[in-house]
């Protein structure tokens, strides 16, 4: 176990964009992550969300992150891909109690 402050970052966005995400998120230290796919329980019918249109396919996206570079990792992520883009990508992280098995 190590003693640093660990953060989990999830992002979730429209499907297709997590590998571009994962660059950005690359490119502002963060070490690498998991890709996940996900559906939206919106109903098929709506077509837009407060002015968002709904897309039922999505991607989630998993990074552990230390403390440190959290904020920056996902202001990079915000600023590229966030809710007013294409990726509609929305983020926030969690707080970790344990890691065991990674060198961070």
């Amino acid at each position: 176990m190590n003693d640093k402050k660990i953060e989990l970052i999830m992002i979730v966005c429209n499907h297709g964009f997590a590998e571009e995400i994962m660059n950005t998120a690359r490119s502002f230290n963060a070490k690498g992550g998991t890709i996940m796919s996900g559906r939206s329980t919106a109903s098929s019918d709506v077509k837009k969300f407060l002015g968002i249109e709904i897309h039922p396919e999505k991607d989630i996206i998993l990074i552990l992150s230390p403390l440190e570079d959290k904020k920056n990792i996902m202001q990079g992520i915000a600023d590229k891909w966030g809710i007013t883009t294409e990726a509609h990508a929305i983020c926030f992280s969690l707080p970790v109690d344990e890691v065991v098995g990674l060198n961070l």
